[in-house]
């Protein structure tokens, strides 16, 4: 069963098809032809998935699902969040997005942040949400080489290695996308007839 993830980043695709094992074939952007920019210009991460899903399915009709994931830290009323990708401004830089964040967290004694991840599916049956939470901390400095985004501040709770320093296989088994994406898996499994 073919479906569209809403994205060109061949890093989550990796990831989810990882997750979801053999039984979908996940398709990118690119692979069915779209190869404009999504509209992301939601307040929530429920409403930008909703929103690139949406665009895929009416424009394509192809079942598709796409992904909003955030870094949200507590003392920064849950900043970066819908923002994360884009912290530092345009173009989107890991780099500068890191900076800024440990710059505005200085001499903060709270470092809990979550990561969070919401995924909407749409098919011709219907329209639902998943969501996965990872808790955890925001280190003083980077730590680890793998990853993306925020991996090497992010200290999962109850690890002693930042999601850069994981192998795929272990951040795979606890990030907020692969909670998510199992949630996605097992009600893909479960109701074949949505397609």
């Amino acid at each position: 069963m073919k479906i569209c993830f809403a994205t060109n980043n061949q890093h989550k695709i990796a990831e989810v098809q990882a997750i979801v094992g053999n039984q979908f074939e996940l398709v990118s952007l690119a692979e069915i032809g779209c190869l404009e920019e999504l509209p992301e210009t939601g307040n929530t991460l429920e409403e930008n998935s909703a929103q690139k899903a949406e665009y895929v399915w009416h424009k394509y009709q192809i079942p598709c699902f796409a992904d909003d994931s955030g870094l949200e830290v507590e003392a920064l009323a849950n900043a970066p969040g819908v923002y994360s990708a884009r912290y530092a401004g345009l173009p989107k830089n890991d780099e500068k997005n890191i900076a800024l964040l440990l710059q505005n967290l200085q001499n903060q004694p709270n470092r809990k942040a979550q990561f969070r991840t919401c995924i909407t599916l749409i098919t011709a049956k219907g329209k639902w949400q998943f969501e996965g939470i990872v808790k955890g901390e925001i280190l003083q400095e980077k730590r680890g080489s793998g990853g993306f985004g925020y991996d090497p501040v992010f200290l999962p709770e109850g690890y002693k290695q930042t999601f850069a320093e994981m192998s795929v296989q272990d951040k795979n088994a606890i990030s907020h996308r692969a909670i998510a994406v199992r949630k996605l898996a097992d009600f893909l499994q479960a109701n074949p007839y949505i397609f």
